[in-house]
């Protein structure tokens, strides 16, 4: 247990990395513009968009998130769009095309991001409503039917985007590798699922109660 504590990131590395990633992603845009790529400027710029979520949680819903979940969100868009940018100086253009394993790591921790979000929404309105029951067992099944849905959900998107760049001739924002990589990603799907059903739930407790607490006092309005 001592060693594994310290390997602990400080709080205030935690920080340093977030803010890093942050400005990174920026520039990664910048890149993208350089260059001319749609794909990369569509991903850094929803990765932007993404990341502005914690601090529009706080300061419009009071709902502050710990700086480890803040770096649990970034680090998932950022290493999603470091994917797409690549590193070309070192022979790597593109890392879901280059790292055979970097596709099935971008989809586990996304996908354990989205299981997040599901099981603290649902919780919360579970504390909140008398309309609403998730019965404690039924929480793992849950978070692993609403990551599914929202991967098989994601891959149709994808699917539709490259038939439609395919169609009309322009570059792929977003690239579907056929039914094997479909599957695999629903594979690694799962696999963030079951990471934050078994684990994660204890660190999204704090969470959940803020937005418990925000629904009561929108209720009490």
């Amino acid at each position: 247990m001592n060693r594994l504590a310290r390997f602990r990131l400080s709080t205030l590395w935690q920080r340093r990395l977030v803010r890093f990633m942050e400005v990174s992603l920026i520039g990664m845009l910048f890149i993208g513009i350089e260059r001319g790529s749609a794909a990369v400027v569509v991903n850094t710029g929803v990765g932007l968009l993404v990341i502005q979520l914690p601090p529009l949680l706080d300061r419009d819903f009071d709902i502050t998130l710990d700086v480890g979940l803040t770096l649990w969100i970034t680090s998932a868009v950022w290493l999603h769009a470091l994917g797409v940018v690549g590193l070309p100086m070192l022979g790597l253009s593109n890392f879901y095309r280059d790292i055979w394993w970097w596709d099935h790591l971008t989809h586990a921790l996304s996908s354990s991001v989205v299981a997040a979000v599901g099981y603290t929404t649902v919780r919360a309105f579970d504390r909140h409503s008398d309309e609403v029951y998730l019965p404690p067992k039924f929480a793992f099944v849950f978070i692993l039917l609403f990551v599914l849905a929202f991967g098989v959900f994601w891959e149709v998107i994808e699917f539709t985007i490259t038939e439609a760049s395919t169609y009309f001739g322009s570059s792929n924002v977003l690239t579907q590798y056929g039914l094997d990589d479909t599957l695999l990603d629903l594979v690694f799907d799962s696999i963030g699922a079951v990471v934050v059903a078994i684990w994660g739930t204890a660190h999204l407790t704090g969470v959940v109660d803020l937005v418990d607490q925000w629904l009561d006092e929108r209720a009490s309005r």
